[in-house]
């Protein structure tokens, strides 16, 4: 089937405007959020329901031809941009956008996968829950490719990643059908699992186009404070020392390199420096409570003055305000922007055991400097949960270009690092196309038969966003 009969089926299907074929119309599509991957499609489409969806996935994929699926394009990976080959239709999810159901008993939301997350939160708060998947793109993402990456985020610590949060699914597969395991369950001992399979595949076994999803109790009170300390080790103890004490009500606990705040201050409008101390590690630290009569942020206050006075940490400023909240994440949440000002760089994902982030630090640090001696590096993340983003550039951002071309070399040294520490090379933003070919230096050849043989049995003939992952 050419490309005009197929164009034409699907606007016979869909609707005329359910399928962009012009280049201008297809462009926002075709390059991924960091400008590093750009693609080629037969066409786009944005079919408006779950069966619409089945419905062009069998006409398209009866075709022979791939199918790359697409939420709010906010991934890092590549995993959601076609290849420049141009044989794929990519599927947006975006019109999929509607809150299903609200099951505040049950402590359950079904949304559909191209709600934002923003909405699936601000929903849940509608009925007096919280849904606690939060990151710096909640505005922007959308909950299927939030689910479809097993995206983490800066409440990992006490709620999980996505996979935790999931309870149920409704699937597209490869041939049209639809898996609907929409079921708010948490106990359901039948078989395999088989929505484990689909969230943090990235498209590859299938199409989300639904889940229901987990609520909590929504805090009462919450209270964040900002934090110089003298390094990452310190960072560690902190950790555990405020886990002692306070347990789950520890929410967030995210460590930002000095390198990385510079670079907020430089490049945001509106940044401050929060403390008059310059130190070469901050923490910015959340605890929440449900409990309407419980002091949290005089409790904080008060081991804070204890960590102080110990030398433990050397300087803190304890928001007062909502608006003050949230110009503290806001210098969180905007270390990726401000690296972006500059220029692409050389970004880690990486997971290790929370009690060897010092010994990561210490020892990537010092390779990387004797390989790249005017190396920039930009240290930040979820030290709660042991991810860090660790990510490599040049002082000059033109020098990026031909420092770009050393990624294979910077690679290996931080990957091997971090194998040789227990740790992965993908914490939360996923394989795509970036990590393809690292992923077979690190995975046993056992693991990658088993993703194989489960591609291979859901995916035969490899059409559902091919290049990806695998």
């Amino acid at each position: 089937m050419n490309d005009d009969d197929l164009i034409a089926r699907l606007r016979s299907l869909l609707g005329a405007g359910a399928v962009l074929a012009d280049p201008a119309d297809m462009a926002p599509h075709l390059t991924d959020w960091r400008g590093r991957y750009a693609g080629r499609a037969r066409c786009v489409v944005k079919p408006g329901s779950t069966a619409e969806v089945a419905a062009a996935v069998a006409l398209i994929t009866g075709a022979g031809v791939p199918v790359v699926p697409q939420g709010g394009n906010t991934g890092l990976c590549g995993g959601a941009t076609p290849d420049s080959s141009g044989d794929a239709v990519l599927i947006s999810l975006s019109r999929l956008n509607r809150i299903r159901s609200v099951d505040a008993a049950n402590n359950t939301i079904t949304a559909e996968a191209g709600c934002l997350l923003a909405r699936v939160q601000e929903s849940a708060a509608a009925a007096d829950r919280l849904f606690p998947l939060s990151l710096a793109a909640e505005g922007s993402c959308e909950i299927g490719g939030n689910l479809s990456t097993n995206a983490g985020g800066v409440h990992v610590l006490r709620y999980g990643n996505a996979r935790e949060l999931v309870l149920g699914l409704e699937v597209v597969l490869a041939d049209g059908r639809v898996w609907d395991g929409l079921r708010g369950l948490r106990k359901d001992n039948t078989g395999y699992d088989l929505k484990h399979l689909f969230v943090g595949a990235e498209g590859t076994l299938g199409i989300i186009t639904a889940a229901v999803l987990k609520l909590f109790p929504r805090p009462r009170a919450s209270a964040v404070a900002w934090l110089a300390i003298g390094s990452p080790a310190a960072a560690v103890e902190l950790l555990g020392r405020l886990r002692s004490s306070f347990g789950e009500r520890v929410t967030a606990f995210e460590l930002i390199g000095h390198s990385a705040l510079d670079l907020v201050l430089k490049n945001i409008p509106g940044a401050r420096e929060p403390l008059a101390t310059t130190a070469p590690w901050s923490l910015l630290v959340e605890l929440s409570e449900t409990l309407p009569d419980f002091d949290i942020t005089g409790a904080l206050e008060r081991a804070l003055a204890v960590e102080i006075e110990a030398g433990r940490v050397l300087d803190a400023a304890l928001a007062g305000s909502l608006a003050q909240v949230g110009e503290l994440w806001r210098l969180r949440e905007n270390c990726s922007e401000a690296q972006k000002v500059e220029g692409i760089s050389i970004k880690h994902d990486v997971s290790v055991p929370v009690s060897r982030i010092p010994d990561f630090l210490e020892q990537a640090d010092a390779a990387l400097r004797a390989a790249f001696p005017d190396v920039r590096i930009v240290a930040f993340g979820h030290v709660g949960d042991g991810n860090l983003h660790y990510n490599l550039s040049k002082p000059v951002a033109a020098d990026n270009a031909d420092f770009i071309a050393l990624t294979p070399q910077a690679n290996r040294i931080v990957h091997d690092i971090v194998a040789g520490l227990g740790g992965s090379i993908s914490a939360e933003h996923g394989i795509g196309q970036l990590k393809r070919s690292e992923m077979l230096r690190y995975k046993s050849e056992v693991e990658m038969d088993l993703m194989r043989a489960v591609k291979q049995a859901i995916d035969p003939r490899n059409l559902m966003n091919p290049g990806k992952v695998l």
